[in-house]
């Protein structure tokens, strides 16, 4: 690794005020473990308390995660703090990541437990490093953390698929998002969704989630259609035609169900479909 790509680090790269009062959390959260349990100094040490800043300690982590014999820790270190170097809009990304798990997921009231422990969010947060390879010519450098995070997480996110901030891949296992999606802003998925396409079509064929949607367990979304902003898509439902705004559907194939409501589900995680016999 370059003698400098991780203590350049050691000054934030972002200046976002989410990116600063998360790190303050992290802190702050990692001492209390360590005062209730000083089994868990060394991990907290090296996970949070010996860094410097979110950017340190979230390269730490992932690189620690992803670390191969292909790709050892040192190098994988290396690449992600270029990365944020290069992209720090990637952190004020995953500081958003984090408040979504923290406001939104009912067994968790910490900032650290996600950071430490949650693979949806930790898978996210690798595919965004992937996505900006992707971007930037390095495509095998991408795949292989794609391969990496579905090895180690059970999430397999496409290095090219558009992920916006705010989101939250409850559990995250089975998780699949194709090359073409499109994941906006303060979205929910719980655990194995697929957004994929048709069958050997190319070009724009995944689907495109807009911001607030909640996506309900097991749901199968197929082919170029659109998620509108605010829906609501039922557990186990195959969605193959667009959802209309603020609409909740259910079923195979789904279909609406009730009248249109007026709230963001993606952020308030209600699972309810406005008819008795549904639920997420």
């Amino acid at each position: 690794m370059p003698a400098n790509s991780f203590s350049l680090l050691s000054t934030e790269p972002s200046s976002s005020g989410v990116v600063t009062l998360i790190w303050n959390e992290l802190c702050a959260e990692a001492v209390a473990a360590v005062e209730i349990d000083s089994a868990v100094t060394r991990s907290m040490n090296s996970a949070v308390l010996y860094h410097a800043s979110f950017a340190q300690a979230l390269a730490h982590r992932i690189a620690l995660k992803l670390a191969s014999p292909e790709l050892d820790q040192d190098e994988l270190l290396a690449l992600i703090c270029q990365t944020f170097l290069n992209e720090p809009g990637i952190l004020a990304k995953a500081a958003a990541d984090l408040v979504a798990v923290k406001e939104r997921d009912p067994s968790n009231s910490e900032t650290l437990t996600p950071f430490l422990y949650f693979k949806g969010f930790l898978a996210l947060q690798g595919q965004r490093i992937a996505h900006w390879m992707w971007n930037n010519g390095r495509v095998h450098l991408a795949r292989h953390i794609q391969s990496r995070i579905s090895e180690v997480f059970g999430v397999d996110i496409h290095p090219a698929a558009q992920m916006g901030k705010g989101i939250m891949l409850d559990h995250g296992s089975g998780l699949v998002i194709g090359e073409t999606a499109v994941v906006e802003d303060n979205v929910s998925i719980l655990q194995n969704v697929t957004l994929g396409g048709t069958g050997k079509e190319t070009g724009d064929r995944h689907p495109k989630i807009r911001q607030g949607a909640l996506i309900g367990a097991g749901a199968k979304i197929l082919g170029n259609i659109e998620i509108g902003i605010g829906a609501k898509v039922g557990a186990g439902s195959v969605v193959v035609t667009p959802v209309a705004d603020y609409t909740s559907v259910v079923g195979v194939p789904a279909r609406p169900v009730g009248s249109t409501h007026a709230t963001m589900p993606g952020l308030t995680m209600d699972q309810t479909l406005y008819e008795p016999e549904y639920i997420i």
